[in-house]
Order: C-alpha cells, then structure tokens, then sequence
C-alpha cells in the first residue's frame, strides 16, 4: 500500500480534484468553462473529478445539490454544506496507507436521500473492474429509469476501446477495486442499517449524443438506484430519528509486481 493524497475545491461544490495514490493521479477531468461559475438549479457542469451527488443522482437537482453549492472549511478540517433540506459534512483524513473520508447528514426524521461519490477516474482501455463474482447488478441499458437485473460481472468488468456506447450499472456491494495496469485503486463504503452499492457508469464515446467524450465513473454510493424518485422502500438511505446519518468511505492503492 501507498500514501493517498486527497486535494479538494470547497469553493466549488466540494469537488475532489485530485486523487493521488500508487504513483499516479487517478481522477479524470475536462474542460468545462460552466463549472466554476454554477449555481444552485443549474444543469451539472461534467468536469470530471469527484463530485459529492446529494440526495440524487439523475433527476431534480441535476447530480443532486450540493455539487453546486459552496462549501466552508472549518479549522479541524472538516467541510460543509447547507442544502434547503439538509446539512452534509466531510472530514477527510489519512489514517496510514489509506485515506478515510468521515460524513454526516442531519436533516428531519425520515428525510430520503441517496449520495454518490460521484468518481470519474483516467483508465485505459484495458482496465478492469474488480467485485465479487455474482453480486446482483441493475443494469440501466438506454441511460433512463429503466433497469434489468443481472449477476456480476455480466461483461461490465472489463473497459475496452471507444465502441459508442453509455449505460449505468449498480452493484450490490460495499467494495470495488479498480486494475489499470499494475496499479490497484480500492473504494469501501460503509454505513450501518442504510443501503450501500457501487455504481458504474461506462461512457465509451456514447455520451452526449451530439458531442460525446468517453468517461469512466466507479460510485461508492448510499441506496441502490441512480434517481430518489424511483427509489423504492430499500433503496434510498433513511434519516433515524436522531436526526443524522454518518457513513464513511475508505480509499487504499497499491501497485503490483510486474509479471515477467
């Protein structure tokens, strides 16, 4: 295992800009001119990094609503935002060779609500996905509400070449690991009595349509469906009655021996 190193943009939405570990940075990006000047309400501005996707991924807000909104950082470290019906805070530290990302929501008593780390990583064509075999997948075909059910890995694991397509995908399970090249990224999400998953999506040159690019995003996520409005009984996380939810992501890497 190697040092992680985390850099963040509280002024922007929060937006993890950097992830650094195994030698190399590990977070994609793009040249979008909105970004720095969005607004709450406003279409998601696709920059790459790691956006903070809170309480919804696709529906209304757009990637949810704290990605545009800024954050304040207080003098421990920790970092907040205020959205009209909740607070969500981080504290990210590194504990050894891992870097661990504390959370916290607070809002009314049986508030709903999904939250993705949002991580569009730089992967080469022959990346790979690593889950457990057989983990029960949605797999959302045509990019809409839409899902079908499969196992894992049902061909998803593996990223080749630009083929023209998108789809999503999410996976019931708490860890993920990424494998490009001898470099090995590890995700974990944790979160007692709520919902976890990992979501995927794999955009090899199929979206937009009219000026498509290709990104790769691996989600840790709380619930199991991209949108709140289709969420069924379990599958957004739920505000207890004592008014918060806390859950923590884990980031490790490591490289491994080349094969001679």
């Amino acid at each position: 295992m190697t040092p992680v190193r985390i850099e963040t943009d509280p002024e922007h939405g929060g937006r993890w800009t950097s992830l650094r570990a195994a030698g190399r940075e590990w977070l994609w990006h793009r040249p979008e001119p909105r970004r720095p000047g969005v607004r709450p309400g406003d279409a998601f501005a696709d920059a790459g990094g790691l956006e903070e996707c809170v309480p919804t991924v696709r529906g209304t807000p757009d990637h949810g609503d704290a990605w545009s909104r800024p954050w304040r950082r207080g003098a421990d470290g920790t970092e907040t935002a205020d959205c009209p019906d909740f607070r969500i805070s981080r504290l990210i530290r590194t504990d050894g060779d891992a870097a661990v990302a504390d959370y916290r929501l607070t809002a009314e008593p049986g508030y709903r609500f999904l939250w993705a780390a949002h991580a569009l990583l730089d992967l080469a064509p022959g990346a790979r996905i690593g889950i457990r075999d057989g983990a029960q997948v949605r797999r959302y075909p045509d990019g809409g509400a839409r899902w079908t059910p499969c196992s894992w890995p049902a061909g998803l694991d593996r990223l080749g070449p630009d083929d023209g397509t998108a789809l999503g995908a999410i996976v019931d399970t708490r860890q993920v690991e990424v494998h490009d090249g001898p470099s090995v990224l590890r995700m974990t999400v944790e979160a007692g009595g709520q919902p976890v998953s990992v979501a995927l999506w794999r955009n090899l040159g199929g979206f937009p349509a009219h000026t498509p690019y290709r990104s790769v995003g691996v989600e840790p996520m709380l619930g199991r469906v991209f949108g709140l409005a289709a969420a069924g009984d379990a599958d957004a996380a739920l505000v207890p009655p004592g008014g918060e939810v806390r859950w923590r992501l884990t980031v490790t890497a490591h490289t491994t021996p080349v094969q001679k």
